[in-house]
C-alpha cells in the first residue's frame, strides 16, 4: 500500500486540489483496503467494487486509493448524503463499511483550535487514529452478477423511446419493455424548445 502523502498526492490530482474531505477520504480507504488485506488494488484488476455514498471530495479521493472508477463498473454511487463507503473484496466476499464519525470534525477543532478550520481539518485528519475518525462494520453486500466489472450481457431497446438499455436496466411495464425513464423514474423532463 502507498503512503498517506502517495494517496495525498493522487487524490489532490484527481480532484484539483487538496481538501479535508479528501484527506479524510484516503484515511477512510486505507482503511478499508488494509481490513480486507488488499494492499495494491490496481494489480488485482476486478477484485473489488466499492460503494461510495456521498457525491463530495471524498469520494474522488476514496476512488483514488481503490482505484475503482464508474466507467470500470467498480465504483457504485448510493445517494445517501454519508461520508461512507463499503469495500467489497469479489475474491473473498467480505465486505466492510467505513463511515465517519460525526464526532471527527469536533475533534479536529479541539486537536488544532488554532488553525481555520479547514486547515485544522486537513492537519487532523492526517493525524487522528481510525477509531477517532471511523466506525467500521463487516457487512454482506450481494453484487449481482449484471452490477460485476466486466459483464457482458445483451442490449435491449425501448420499446417506447427507442434507445439502447444495457445491463438489465430495463423494466417490464404493462407487458412492455422500457427504460428508467420511460417508466417515469425521470431525473430530467422534455421542452419543446431551447429555453432561454
Amino acid at each position: 500500500m502507498k503512503s498517506l502523502n502517495e494517496y495525498l498526492e493522487l487524490a489532490a490530482q484527481a480532484h484539483g486540489h487538496l481538501c479535508a474531505g479528501q484527506v479524510l477520504g484516503v484515511r477512510l480507504a486505507m482503511l478499508g483496503l488494509r481490513e480486507l488485506g488488499i494492499d495494491d488494488p490496481a494489480a488485482e484488476k476486478k477484485r473489488l467494487v466499492t460503494y461510495v455514498e456521498i457525491d463530495r471530495c471524498v469520494t474522488d479521493a476514496v476512488a483514488a486509493v481503490a482505484n475503482c472508477r464508474l466507467g470500470k463498473r467498480a465504483l457504485k454511487f448510493r445517494d445517501w448524503g454519508k461520508v461512507a463507503a463499503t469495500f467489497v473484496d469479489l475474491k473473498t466476499g467480505r465486505a466492510i463499511r467505513v463511515a465517519a464519525k460525526e464526532s471527527s470534525k469536533q475533534a479536529a477543532r479541539e486537536m488544532f483550535p488554532e488553525l481555520a478550520k479547514e486547515a485544522g481539518q486537513q492537519k487532523a485528519y492526517a493525524q487522528l487514529s481510525d477509531e477517532v475518525l471511523f466506525d467500521k462494520q463487516w457487512v454482506k453486500v450481494e453484487v449481482l452478477p449484471e452490477d460485476l466489472p466486466g459483464f457482458k450481457g445483451p442490449r435491449v431497446v425501448c420499446e417506447q423511446c427507442r434507445e439502447g438499455i444495457n445491463f438489465r436496466r430495463e423494466v417490464v411495464v404493462n407487458g412492455r419493455t422500457l427504460c428508467r425513464s420511460c417508466a417515469g423514474e425521470r431525473y430530467y423532463s422534455q421542452c419543446e424548445e431551447s429555453p432561454g
